[in-house]
């Protein structure tokens, strides 16, 4: 049976709310000893983390993820949240001597973020391993953002067992070095990024980006509100993918993580690629209605009708509440 593995971060997000514009209170010419305070209208404590955020979007579809990944002390909740949402936690090691990984988010008016990120239990991932699992060619396994030599090590280990996986350095890829990055991409299904992540890649390997492009089978460039593009390099087709409309904007946080859960949904289920790509568009755009990662949701029936509505029938989709019933 097809297992979908999760590895990444697992974190508490601190999400604040910014009611200016961050680029009004920069200036240029003194940016070598930048020094700035924004006070913030709000903050929440929600839970996140890059491999919960993509566990509970594949678990909305309508799948059981498995989740590989440590968290900490003050995890116990989140666990019962994961677990009560049909994502395996059994692949989570609780470090008793630590917190659990805590993100640090602020968005101004215009959706800019500035992001701290304190990885707490997070370090521990580098010790799991995938071994254990005995996983084969029919697995999927994504890797996403979480310690360096943890998504390194978890690339080399899906080599050697035949799984496939999917890279995504996300907001790792300024942390990693260029040789983490070439490892993590090779012998990766699908490689996924956004553009100024590929831009980061490019900056770090020392190679162009038309030549990252090509490094895995199927490559994702994700664009925000200019929708995605996914490269086909087997059959030498390209699929650019609109953004799915988004009733409000609230908070574009975890829409990248809720896009590649959808994606790795439709290429579990085999769907034609621009049909994966809509799957992943729609899933952000839920995503982006709602503060905070995880705090969206809907059933298999609602997500289909919504899809109908602004991509029109997919075949592909006639199954999925099946899928959900029988989970």
């Amino acid at each position: 049976m097809r297992r979908i593995v999760v590895t990444g971060s697992l974190a508490y997000d601190y999400i604040m709310a910014f009611p200016g514009s961050f680029q009004d209170h920069i200036v240029p010419e003194m940016l070598h000893k930048l020094t700035v305070s924004f006070l913030v209208d709000s903050m929440r404590r929600m839970r996140g983390g890059v491999a919960g955020n993509i566990a509970y979007t594949l678990a909305l579809l309508g799948e059981r993820p498995l989740v590989l990944a440590s968290a900490g002390q003050d995890f116990g909740e989140y666990r019962t949240w994961m677990e009560q949402r049909g994502i395996d936690t059994s692949g989570i090691v609780e470090v008793a001597e630590d917190f659990t990984a805590s993100c640090f988010i602020n968005t101004d008016r215009n959706n800019n973020q500035i992001v701290a990120f304190y990885p707490g239990a997070a370090s521990y991932s580098r010790h799991l391993s995938l071994e254990q699992l005995s996983l084969g060619p029919d697995d999927i396994v994504i890797i996403s953002p979480t310690d360096p030599d943890a998504m390194v090590r978890h690339a080399a280990e899906c080599r050697r067992m035949g799984a496939q996986f999917v890279f995504d350095p996300g907001k790792q890829t300024p942390r990693l070095s260029g040789d983490q990055i070439l490892a993590g991409m090779h012998g990766a299904t699908v490689l996924v990024g956004n553009d100024y992540e590929f831009a980061m890649m490019a900056q770090a390997t020392g190679r162009p980006v038309e030549e990252l492009l090509q490094a895995a089978p199927l490559t994702v460039v994700t664009r925000g509100e200019h929708g995605s593009t996914i490269y086909d390099w087997q059959r030498d087709e390209v699929h650019d993918v609109p953004p799915a409309p988004v009733e409000k904007v609230v908070d574009p946080t975890g829409a990248g993580d809720a896009y590649l859960g959808g994606f790795v949904f439709g290429l579990a289920r085999e769907m034609p690629l621009p049909v994966a790509g809509r799957v992943a568009a729609l899933a952000a755009s839920y995503a982006i209605e709602q503060r905070g990662c995880q705090e969206h949701s809907y059933t298999p029936d609602e997500f289909v009708a919504r899809y109908e509505r602004v991509f029109g029938r997919a075949p592909e989709l006639a199954r999925l509440s099946m899928i959900a019933t029988v989970r």
